[in-house]
């Protein structure tokens, strides 16, 4: 019996001697960084980086990297296949990585295939290299639909759709209410008749939020085709199909508004103007731009890429963030009655609508809007940046390949820099660092940054917070809000961040006069 029992451990003595042996080896093969001097992070395989992190869903990320910021420091690294990607959870490092060295930190990481496709080879803001493309895009942006001479123009479209969304709720008044249906739609209306130049019927504007929403909630279930694209094509061709399903439809539906409007302008032109009013649209720039590098127009598909930019990126976060604050309109009364004694102080008795002029001197719905932001951003991460060249941050190397993420939601969670920031305080905005003073584009320090900041920051970080104070504004002028049960701020990760209970109300009109017809 000794004997044999000897025998056993024998195999186990020399496996463990060989792993003694070999360890160095193993660590140096599977476990050590590619480049040298990254910040730290957990350890990782080559060609498949870290198990857990492609394991883990969009909802388990966020968690999942707070907890390597709490063993490692405010800067890490994990590895996605063999390319390394740094999160960053400090305002100080952000500011200057953003700001003080924002040329070097503008660019963007070599995209993944799904990204690839739907931008169009990268033929939209969000997902070009910086360089030429890049500033012809957003240069026209700006000066086409941001500029302030232009979006004053679209002051008449702005009233429209606020009817359009006050029928819709007047017409439930009393009832219960599902908000951000409407708020969705009325964004939509809005976003459609600024990119295409027509207000659409409802059935028009269904197809486009249709299309537009069925590939935004669809990016989870896309993500596994980026790595290992090649095999992926065979292992999951039924989910490849349907990918290039949803863009194809994309293209159904708005190719015809894209050749509905050339077909105006070219119209427009022989009559010189002269017999209609033409309301200037985003897409009718692009129709006329012409790309540096390559010397012609763009096509129909890189039209549409960045026609679908601009509607996701107008409406979709903006509901969002107007749904979050309306739910805490509804869950803490004091402050809903606060904007409303507000807005009675700037508009006169009886009046229907609060006026775009009268938003300047509202400093207390600036702060709500601002603090909604702070929050609940509803994106918990900016797009991942990229350096030009091998830069560095905080001692540690940032490579060119890799990819350099910044964490929103913390920094406005953080408790170094707000008190009992997970309260909804509206009056931290005031004082001192009035609402109207607050530097929302962090140009002289980053306190939070829901439109991200630097060069890449939202373009329109302006106008949506326009749409978010005129919208807000009138929805508590014109109703007030209680709840329906217990608010539940719990949180679901879609396209953006979104209530995982959509928020619930009953609205009562505050003047019920302008309802009698």
């Amino acid at each position: 019996m000794e004997s044999s029992s000897s025998s056993g451990w024998f195999p186990v003595v020399i496996a463990l001697c060989v792993l003694a042996i070999l360890k160095p080896l193993i660590d140096t093969f599977f476990f050590t960084p590619l480049s040298k001097n990254l910040p730290p992070g957990p350890r990782f395989f080559p060609f498949i980086g870290n198990f857990r992190w492609l394991l883990r869903s969009f909802a388990q990320t966020e968690p999942f990297l707070n907890r390597l910021h709490a063993k490692y420091g405010p800067i890490v690294t994990v590895y996605v296949g063999r390319r390394p990607a740094i999160f960053v959870a400090s305002h100080e490092l952000a500011h200057r990585a953003l700001v003080q060295n924002g040329a070097s930190f503008a660019d963007r990481p070599p995209p993944l295939i799904t990204s690839r496709i739907m931008s169009s080879d990268q033929k939209n803001i969000n997902t070009s290299f910086y360089g030429p493309t890049w500033r012809l895009f957003r240069r026209n942006l700006a000066a086409e639909i941001l500029h302030p001479s232009r979006m004053r123009s679209f002051s008449k479209s702005r009233k429209w759709v606020l009817e359009v969304l006050m029928k819709r709720l007047g017409d439930q008044r009393g009832g219960e209410v599902v908000v951000v249906e409407h708020f969705q739609y009325a964004m939509f209306c809005l976003l459609v008749l600024m990119c295409f130049g027509d207000r659409l019927d409802e059935k028009a504007i269904r197809q486009v939020e249709d299309c537009q929403r069925r590939l935004l909630l669809n990016v989870g279930r896309f993500r596994i085709l980026n790595f290992w694209p090649r095999l992926g094509k065979v292992v999951f061709r039924k989910r490849w199909q349907e990918f290039h399903h949803i863009r194809n439809h994309q293209r159904e539906v708005l190719a015809p508004l894209i050749e509905a409007r050339s077909k105006f302008i070219q119209g427009y032109r022989q009559t010189d103007g002269e017999q209609q009013e033409r309301t200037v649209a985003y897409v009718d720039s692009l129709l006329q731009l012409e790309l540096p590098e390559e010397k012609r127009k763009l096509n129909e598909g890189e039209i549409i890429s960045l026609c679908s930019e601009f509607l996701n990126a107008g409406t979709d976060t903006t509901s969002t963030a107007l749904q979050w604050i309306m739910a805490n309109m509804v869950k803490y009364p004091h402050i809903q009655e606060k904007l409303y004694q507000e807005i009675r102080g700037v508009v006169a008795a009886g009046s229907e609508e609060v006026e775009e002029d009268h938003l300047q001197s509202m400093p207390y719905l600036k702060a709500v809007v601002l603090e909604g932001l702070r929050r609940h951003p509803p994106g918990h991460f900016v797009l991942p940046h990229a350096v030009t060249e091998d830069a560095e941050l905080n001692g540690y190397k940032i490579p060119k390949k890799g990819s350099i993420n910044f964490m929103v939601a913390q920094m406005g969670w953080d408790p170094k820099v707000w008190e009992d920031p997970m309260e909804f305080r509206p009056e931290r905005f005031l004082g001192e660092g009035r609402g109207d003073e607050f530097d929302i584009t962090g140009s002289r320090e980053i306190r939070m940054m829901p439109f991200g900041v630097g060069r890449r920051i939202c373009p329109g970080y302006v106008l949506a917070m326009l749409h978010l104070e005129y919208f807000l504004a009138n929805l508590i002028w014109r109703f007030q809000w209680k709840p329906v049960g217990e608010v539940d701020l719990a949180e679901k990760l879609e396209f953006t961040v979104v209530m995982k209970n959509p928020l619930r109300a009953l609205i009562s009109p505050r003047l019920d006069e302008l309802y009698i017809k």
